[in-house]
């Protein structure tokens, strides 16, 4: 299979230096060449990073499991450099404006694969990079696969698991101490896999003497590899001796790197933070205005003996917060009270004609699996493009293994108005609603090239739009979107300090609490996600500013005959392209 597609890439080379030599093809003729690459790139895509592509519903490869050592790098590296080549080749100006998109989306790509592993190198400090608990989960979460073919599937792939590990062990040199803790909670969760899911699979499937057999056998194997794995965490990187480790923080110029390819905005991280910190004042400044409003509601005749300062302002906004962040559910109906609010919004959203709704693709709410946990509370699972009809699940971390003070203080967090908007964000209609039409996407190049920062503007543009559409117009709701949109935006102000100027936990905590109005729990949580992610964190605050920067431009230039409803559905419509080059698109 490899050396017909490394022939057919050859004749497409040929062909495209013939374009750029103007042989007379026409544009048509380049795009179709261009559309057959895509074809035989995409194959080649998921045959090097096969669990890559069984997340995305493809799952042809799914019995591979790639050992993680130098030589798998170097091929990766070879595929980068032949993709590049072809690319380098291509008559671009002759693509339509779709394919120019997926053209540089390619490209962005593997500039991505040269810089993971040539400069970030995170395949050395990072421990978290090899678990194989997803890519086990993934096949058997596959509903379309009867489970003798899962359990067949998962026999092959498991056979390499303990040289998966090997090769990990090989290549760790020098960790951060916080990947190297999230590494061994992770492949920890691993075990229920092998104690209740694969178990009572088996219990249930109808293999042949030898494929139970076989299967009993290479489990056993993997699941000794994974222990083998923590027990070596722990006796080589033991966690109170800090001279086994490397700071987390990465420093400016990587950051600066990893955010143009990983957000690809058209503004440059430094100026992206210039306009958070703008929007922070801001916010600040309605904030307080709410806080003037409400006070007697909620403090009747008691006067706030502040003054004018910044500082004293803060502190009667937080007084506030607190105050109404008492209102929330219970520790034990957490998740269903999540699952009890997801009807009301799909009507609002039907009622006010904001984008319609496919109500046959499946939403669960869930327990976090245990193999997943330890970097967010909540968030969405998707299926890929390939599996459209699978279930969405939204992963809830339930609170039973907090403390009674650390539960208090999530719930105070996420009480009944910031849940609300966590659905929004996450469910309905956010992330489940932005992969449903991503999914729909006629590219699958932007459907599985998904750019962090539109997906996660695009659930937090949809919180702002819904509160400007009528969605609970109080007073309370506007003061915790606000304190949520300063979460966002805080996000990004908090991720590029600690990064880049060397911020403390003491120095995160503080700013937080106090100037992002955020529960010590919240905070802690937030630190936690601070230390074992870079860049992500931006994607928020990143993504809203340009989604709402194109949709106000559109407003301004189409004037009446603006459709707020036409542009969610047409700004879906191309994918998770970047937002700069949806932009492009639209205009």
């Amino acid at each position: 299979m490899k050396k017909i597609l490394f022939l057919a890439l050859t004749v497409f080379l040929l062909q495209a230096c013939k374009n750029r030599t103007g042989s007379g093809n026409s544009s048509a003729d380049s795009n179709k060449h261009f559309e057959k690459f895509k074809t035989e790139f995409v194959e080649e895509l998921w045959q090097t990073y096969p669990g890559w592509a069984t997340g995305m519903g493809y799952h042809k490869y799914d019995s591979v499991l790639m050992i993680p050592n130098e030589e798998r790098r170097n091929a990766e590296l070879r595929f980068a450099d032949k993709t590049g080549l072809a690319l380098d080749a291509m008559p671009f100006e002759g693509l339509d404006a779709n394919n120019k998109t997926d053209y540089k989306l390619i490209r962005n790509f593997i500039e991505g694969v040269r810089f993971n592993i040539l400069e970030f190198k995170s395949h050395e400090w990072d421990p978290s990079n090899y678990n194989i608990g997803g890519m086990v989960f993934d096949i058997m979460d596959y509903k379309q696969l009867n489970v003798d073919d899962k359990l067949r599937t998962v026999t092959k792939k498991l056979a390499n698991v303990p040289a998966f590990y090997e090769a990990a062990k090989a290549s760790i040199n020098k960790p951060t101490k916080e990947h190297t803790e999230l590494a061994i909670k992770q492949n920890e969760g691993s075990f229920y896999l092998f104690n209740n899911v694969l178990p009572d699979s088996l219990k249930a499937s109808k293999l042949t003497e030898a494929e139970r057999n076989a299967f009993v056998q290479n489990t056993a194997a993997a699941k000794k590899a994974v222990e083998n794995y923590i027990a070596w965490l722990k006796k080589t990187y033991p966690t109170t001796d800090t001279t086994k480790f490397r700071s987390f923080k990465i420093g400016k110029e990587l950051y600066a790197k990893k955010f143009l390819l990983d957000v690809d905005s058209r503004y440059t991280a430094a100026e992206m933070y210039a306009k958070a910190e703008v929007r922070k004042e801001y916010l600040h400044k309605e904030m307080n205005k709410l806080a003037d409003e409400l006070w007697s509601k909620y403090f009747g005749d008691a006067v706030f003996k502040g003054d004018a300062t910044a500082d004293s302002q803060n502190l009667k906004i937080k007084m506030l917060i607190d105050k109404i962040s008492l209102q929330h559910c219970k520790r034990d109906s957490f998740l269903q009270t999540i699952e009890k609010q997801l009807p009301e919004l799909t009507a609002f959203i039907n009622a006010h004609h904001i984008i319609d709704l496919d109500s046959t693709k499946p939403l669960e709410v869930r327990k976090t699996p245990d193999y997943a946990a330890g970097v967010a509370g909540a968030g969405i699972n998707s299926p890929g493009p390939y599996d459209k009809e699978a279930t969405t699940y939204y992963n809830v971390t339930p609170l039973n293994n907090y403390t009674a003070e650390d539960a208090e203080s999530y719930l105070r967090e996420y009480n009944d108005y910031v849940l609300q908007i966590l659905n929004i964000h996450e469910a309905i209609p956010g992330h489940y609603t932005q992969g449903i039409y991503a999914n729909r996407s006629p590219s699958i190049i932007k459907a599985i090239f998904g750019n962090g920062a539109t997906i996660e503007g695009w659930a937090c543009y949809v919180e702002r739009m819904m509160l400007e559409e009528g969605y609970n117009p109080s007073p309370e709701m506007i003061l915790f979107y606000y304190k949520w949109n300063l979460r966002e935006t805080c996000n990004f102000i908090l991720d590029y300090n600690v990064q880049c100027n060397n911020w403390s936990q003491q120095q995160a905590t503080d700013f937080l609490v106090n100037q992002a109005f955020q529960q010590k729990k919240e905070a802690s949580e937030k630190w936690r996600r601070a230390s074992l992610t870079q860049v992500q964190l931006t994607s928020y605050f990143t993504g809203l500013t340009e989604i709402y920067e194109l949709r106000e431009e559109l407003k301004k230039a189409q004037g009446d005959k603006f459709d707020l409803k036409k542009f969610h559905e047409q700004f879906l419509s191309f994918g998770s392209a970047p937002v700069k080059e949806i932009r492009e698109l639209m205009r």
